[in-house]
């Protein structure tokens, strides 16, 4: 702290001073640490000198997390929240003083508040690479994914960020799965907007999932869960597109023969052939691979009358799109494939219809 103080006037010094003493008299007034700590959230907000000044503030914060009132439990991880942002050596010093089980603790209560404020916590510390082994040992990923389906809307999308930021370390995609993440993110993913950083994230979790057998049997059984990918195809960010043509290249790479009819009856080809033409390098990769192996479609003519047709012209796109003018002809044969796969669409916009959620069913958030 002396280099801190160092840029400092007395006045400041003295200031600072005179919160972190209030902050640490466990004896004194209760009144007082929690005012000391609405000081410290303040003066944090949007200064990294403070974050700084301040730090040793933390472990007595720490020990307010574990007081067992609601209003030091609240001021406290308020100002730790501030302290943790934008400063990486804070956000490791929280979870070394001990803050994991309290955090934890409050995404289990009933006070929305608390649980609000813990994911949000969570999710600021699991920014700092070094801390994700221990959040994760600590068992951050049950309750966490309990809050995706029980939370406030703002609690449901820090819980899903906290989780991406996990998903780095492939155990924790195990831990996932082993909690049943798979519904509440296809439930989450249908609801949201689809371009939406949020939705991107969903996307790119399940993308990590379906890398695993039982996240594939559990998108497949999940209502609706290949379709959501599907209309992310359509409707999502570039981001979230890439995302979404990895999950089902990945679904049909793992069995072909299992998983290809289930892709080919949610309506994917007017998606897919778009994203060969506008997506991403890797979209547009991916979408050349997942295409060569729907293009032989299972289906008899009584099934999908434009079968023939249809196989003919993804088989002309997949040869053609990596040869010849990319925006020409590729274009040309997208409006064609899409004019001939109207059967396909129109069954696809039907069990759309009767799958989408209500306006107000809608977190307000998302």
């Amino acid at each position: 702290m002396e280099s801190s103080r160092c840029e400092m006037d007395g006045g400041d010094a003295a200031a600072v001073q005179g919160i972190l003493d209030r902050i640490r008299s466990e004896g004194g007034d209760g009144n007082g640490r929690i005012e000391a700590a609405r000081e410290i959230r303040r003066l944090t907000k949007t200064s990294s000198k403070h974050r700084r000044l301040l730090s040793d503030a933390i472990p007595p914060l720490v020990s307010m997390l574990r007081s067992g009132s609601g209003e030091h439990a609240e001021v406290a991880i308020l100002a730790l929240l501030n302290l943790a942002v934008k400063d990486e050596r804070n956000k490791i010093k929280i979870v070394e003083a001990g803050a994991l089980g309290s955090l934890i603790g409050f995404l289990q209560f009933t006070n929305p508040n608390l649980r609000e404020h813990a994911a949000a916590a969570l999710l600021t510390l699991t920014a700092a690479s070094s801390n994700k082994p221990t959040i994760s040992a600590a068992g951050a990923i049950p309750p966490l994914i309990k809050i995706l389906r029980d939370g406030s809307a703002q609690a449901k999308i820090d819980a899903v960020m906290a989780l991406y930021n996990l998903s780095t370390l492939p155990d924790n995609i195990t831990m996932m799965l082993q909690a049943k993440s798979i519904p509440p993110l296809i439930n989450l993913l249908k609801s949201c907007k689809k371009s939406s950083r949020p939705g991107e994230r969903i996307v790119a979790l399940l993308e990590s999932m379906l890398n695993f057998d039982e996240g594939r049997n559990g998108l497949v059984a999940e209502e609706g869960g290949v379709l959501a990918l599907v209309e992310v195809l359509e409707e999502g960010s570039l981001q979230s597109k890439e995302h979404a043509v990895g999950a089902l290249l990945s679904l049909c790479e793992s069995n072909r023969c299992k998983y290809r009819e289930i892709i080919l009856r949610e309506g994917v080809m007017p998606g897919l052939l778009e994203l060969t033409v506008r997506g991403t390098p890797k979209s547009q990769s991916k979408s050349r691979a997942l295409l060569q192996l729907l293009r032989n479609s299972p289906y008899k003519r009584s099934e999908f009358e434009a079968a023939d047709t249809l196989e003919n012209i993804v088989s002309n796109i997949v040869s053609k799109i990596d040869h010849e003018d990319r925006t020409g002809k590729a274009k040309k044969m997208l409006a064609e494939m899409v004019q001939v796969s109207m059967e396909q669409s129109l069954r696809h916009l039907q069990k759309r219809a009767s799958l989408v959620c209500t306006p107000s069913e809608k977190p307000s958030k998302w």
